[in-house]
Order: C-alpha cells, then structure tokens, then sequence
C-alpha cells in the first residue's frame, strides 16, 4: 500500500512516497522515495502536464509505399538495374532513384520537379535512407541519362526472371496487345525519332504519339517483354519482334512450361503463325469475321452453350477450318455480353445517322420552297459527299440505303433503313468471335477462357492512361532515350502492382489495382513530438500508424508490412 508521508527537517517540510506492505502477519515499509518539497512536487506534475500534450504530428504515407518497396526489394529491383548502369561519382545510385521513379508511379505520378516533394511525404526516406534533396529534378534526369538504350533490354530481362523465380509464375499463356500514348513534344522538335504522328487511340490526332508493344502473363497481367516504336508505325510488326525475343528468354527456351502466345485479329498473318512456329509457341488468336461468312452463318440460338462449363451467357461450336494452308480448330463463339454491347452502339449510330438524314432533307427542303436564300447553293456532288461521310462508319452502307438525285436545280435525298439487313447482322455478326488455335487438345471453355483474358492486356494499357497510377503519359521528355527508360519505369510499374494484387488474392483479398492502392494509401504513419520532460532536457518522439480496418489489418498482415514500422 502506498501513502505520502511529511517530514520536518530543519523546521522545512519534505514529502516521501512510502510503500508498506505485511510481511510474516506484520505491516512493514518495503521502499521509501523522496518526493522533495511542495513546490518541486506542484513543478514535476505541472511539467507532466504539459508533456503529455503533443508539439506536433508528422502524417507520411506507409501502407502502400512500404508494400510495394517490400516487393521490389523482394526481386532486387536496384541492384539488376545498377548492374548494367553503374554508378558515377557521389549520390544514389541509377536504381535507387528509377526505384523512386517507379514507387512514383505506382501511387501517384507526378514531373520530375515534383518527385522531392512527393517522396518526403512518405516513409521511402527512412526505408531507403534517401534525403529528398538528393532526388532534385536535374540529379534525376542525369541519373536516366545513363541508363544506355541496350541496357534496357538486360535490365527487362533480368526483372522478368526474378519474377519468373521469386513468384513462380505460370508462363503456359501470354497474351499481347499494343497502344500508343500521346506526348506534347512539339512538332518541329527534331531530338525525338520515337514521338511521330499516327493513328492516336486517345483521337489526338493533332499531337504526336509514341507506341508501346507488351507481353503480359494471362494471370494478373504480369509484363515479361515490351517494345517501345516510333508513333506511326502499325502494331502488328511488333508481334512478330516480341515473339521473336521471347523464344531467346532462358526461363522460356528450357521447355519447362509450354506456352501459347494470345493474340487479337488485327495480328493475325500468314507471317506472324510461321514466327509462332519457329519459337515452338502454340497460339490462340481469332479470325477476321467478314473473311470467312461461311463461319458466321448458323444463328446464336443454334450453338451449343457453355453455361455449364462456368461461362453463362456463351455458346460455341468447335469445327476444323484451313486457315492459310493449315488446318486448324476453330471456335465459333457467341457471347451475349458482347452483342447487347454492340447492339447498343450501332443502334446510337443508327440514331444519329437518321437525325443527320432527316435535317439534311429540311434544309432541302427550305431551299426548295425559298425559305432560304443566302449562301451557298447545294449542289448534288457536295450534298453526296456528306452522305458518303455520314455512312463511312462501318456497317452503315449496309443499313442505309441513300439516293441523292436532282430536282429543280437542287439536290433531292431519299433514304431508307433496311430492317432485314439490319437482323442478318444481329444473326450472323454481332457477339460472335472466330477463335482459332493449334491447341486441339483443349476444351472449348478452356480456349475461350484464354482468349477473353487478352483483355487483361487492355486493361493493362488502359491503367497506363490513367493519371492517378501507374501513369505513362503525358511525357514530359524529349529525348528518344529518356522516353524509352520512362517507359522501362511505366513497365516496371505495372509489373509491381500486379504482383501485388496476386500476393493479395491468393489470400482472398480481391480487387482492382485502383482499390488496393486506395486501402494500402490510408494506412499512414504518424510520428507525434512531445516537449521535454525537464527543463533543458530533449524533446521526445513517438511514432505510431493510424487506426486500420479489418480490411487493411489483414492486408498489412498479409504483406509483412510490420517488417518496415519504425
């Protein structure tokens, strides 16, 4: 039992903390501790007081900064990238500071200006013993300037095997798929061969663009291989440039797993199945549909369905069709999801073509009865040039049937929809899709399974267009060089988020890049600063992390993130 007791000394009272307790039935005092004088006891509690009100709290970002730093120490990201371009001089070295480059863009992709700014608000500096001012905009662009264009190709290749090795991954499907990205490097701008104008997907027509060939797992879009091309070159020669160095990868020419590359129509050559069959690959691609009308003909509602092999809504027929001299299995696949999608869109270009028709014909006709004098007259070669645009769209010449004729000296336009054209493509095109491999062993499930992810490859190349991660435009860069090593960054990116998300699922945790990112960015560290204790003394600091949901409690156990708390 404790008790305060008062001694006189000297006439002066002093204050002891008296500690009693029964020792063999008897009380007894175990310890006594001098207090000191009244005063001093009201100056220690006033200054307790005060202590335990905080200065201030630093908030950094942890949860997904320390996730993702725990892979990429996982797959030795720096060290592949310092083997091929060595550090010069003071400073940290090229993979550090792509490393940051990388986390960057992962979570959210800023200039180069703004790296410093971004990085002190996290725990990077203290993870990776890194000062913000050590990562200014001019230090980083040397540090990319020494990345050499043919270490660009070793630097993949040695990541793609970490992978391979660290995380067992299933080579047996790749799937490729190709984009281009719009940068606003202007036009007489003569240092960049790579940025060209073309056929800009984002329909940035006016700008100059930079293509992006990739090479991604079927599961969770892991890159293995990516080529960078000048802007207005077509895709397809970048599939047979893939193919060609993925036969020379060592993880892929043991033998161990067979692979099939997964490819769309648009890649789909006499040329590009020869260069499959020389790397010893299978494939899985589709056919052109207006190529082969005989594939198309039997109705939707006359293919077998799939719904019990797990794939509602799709039906199929498995048949053999030479395809460039060869026999091959082909699947002819009708899925419903698809055509109502395609549906609706012809039915909103149907619309708008017909409003189009009809309020050419009032104008016509306004011209016609004299309530409209001024300007231009119509005439019949401008007025079917019009028509001729409006139905340019594909399968327009189809559903419309258009007349533009002369009468009284202006031009006259008759249309008519056709409704039984209109049902012959619903019957025979819209939703369907005509596989093709050399994989005859596999079931028609598995072979329409591995081609709808290809659309993963899609979506991989949309999360490069989206500003908020994993970010690839708008480049900032005017250098061929420069470009291709923050395209190296972008893959690298990718390659980083991916595995995440398959570290996560295989624990159940399922879901989008977007959204783990989001539930790993609101697990912050806070670093809270308390005044001393004594005059004189050092200020205290306490560093904690903020209140977590089950969601991400299971996350950061899963990851191992204690590993990295201060």
């Amino acid at each position: 039992m404790a008790s305060i007791i008062k001694k006189i000394i000297n006439g002066r009272p002093y204050f002891y903390a008296r500690v009693s307790r029964r020792v063999d039935g008897k009380p007894k005092i175990v310890s006594q501790t001098y207090l000191g004088s009244a005063d001093k006891i009201l100056a220690a509690v006033q200054a307790a007081k005060a202590a335990a009100r905080p200065v201030e709290a630093n908030v950094r970002q942890f949860g997904a900064p320390a996730a993702l730093l725990a892979l990429a120490r996982r797959l030795q990201f720096a060290e592949h990238i310092d083997r091929h371009a060595p550090q010069r001089g003071s400073g940290p070295s090229v993979g550090t500071c792509l490393l940051v480059a990388v986390l960057n863009r992962c979570l959210a992709p800023c200039s180069k200006a703004g790296l410093a700014h971004w990085f002190a608000g996290t725990v990077l500096p203290r993870l990776l013993r890194l000062q913000p001012r050590q990562l200014s905009s001019r230090r980083f662009r040397e540090r990319m300037g020494r990345v050499p264009l043919d270490a660009i190709p070793a630097i993949e290749r040695d990541f793609a095997a970490a992978m391979v090795r660290e995380f067992d991954l299933d080579l047996r499907r790749l799937l490729f798929d190709a984009t281009n990205f719009l940068t606003y490097i202007d036009t007489f701008d003569q240092r960049s061969r790579l940025a060209r104008r073309g056929h800009s997907k984002e329909g940035r027509k006016s700008l100059r663009i930079v293509g992006v060939a990739l090479l991604v797992t079927g599961d969770f879009r892991l890159p293995l291989l990516h080529r960078t091309y000048s802007g207005n070159r077509p895709d397809p020669p970048m599939f047979a440039s893939l193919a060609a160095d993925l036969a020379r990868r060592p993880e892929i020419a043991d033998g161990t797993q067979r692979v099939t590359l997964v490819f769309d129509k648009g890649n789909t050559s006499r040329e590009h199945l020869e260069r499959v069959r020389q790397g010893l690959f299978r494939f899985i691609g589709s056919l052109v549909p207006t190529e082969h009308p005989d594939l198309l003909a039997t109705p939707p509602d006359e293919l077998p369905s799939l719904a019990e092999a797990g794939l509602p809504g799709v039906r199929a027929r498995r048949l053999r069709h030479v395809v460039f001299g060869v026999e091959r299995t082909v699947l002819v696949t009708w899925n419903a999801a698809l055509a109502e999608a395609q549906c609706g869109t012809l039915l909103r270009e149907i619309a708008q073509r017909r409003q189009y028709l009809r309020a050419l014909q009032g104008r016509l006709r306004r011209w016609r009865t004299g309530k409209v004098r001024g300007g231009r007259k119509p005439t019949v070669a401008g007025t079917q040039k019009k028509v001729d645009g409006w139905l340019r769209a594909r399968h327009m010449r189809k559903l419309f049937r258009v007349e533009v004729s002369e009468e009284d000296g202006l031009p006259k336009v008759r249309y008519r929809f056709q409704r039984r054209a209109w049902e012959k493509l619903q019957r025979t095109l819209l939703g369907k899709t005509l596989i093709f491999t050399d994989n005859h062993d596999w079931s028609d499930a598995d072979l329409v399974r591995a081609y709808h992810a290809r659309h993963r490859a899609v979506r991989a190349f949309r999360q490069g267009q989206d500003t908020d991660c994993v970010a690839i435009r708008p480049q900032s860069h005017w250098t061929d060089q420069k470009i291709e090593v923050d395209v190296l960054c972008h893959v690298l990116a990718l390659a980083l988020c991916g595995l995440l998300q398959r570290e996560l699922d295989g624990q159940g945790v399922r879901h989008s890049i977007p959204a783990l990112l989001g539930e790993l960015g609101e697990i912050r560290e806070v670093e809270v600063l308390y005044p001393p204790r004594r005059q004189g003394g050092q200020p205290t600091m306490q560093t904690t992390l903020s209140k977590m949901t089950d969601e991400q409690r299971r996350m950061f156990d899963v990851l191992g993130l204690g590993d990295y708390t201060a």
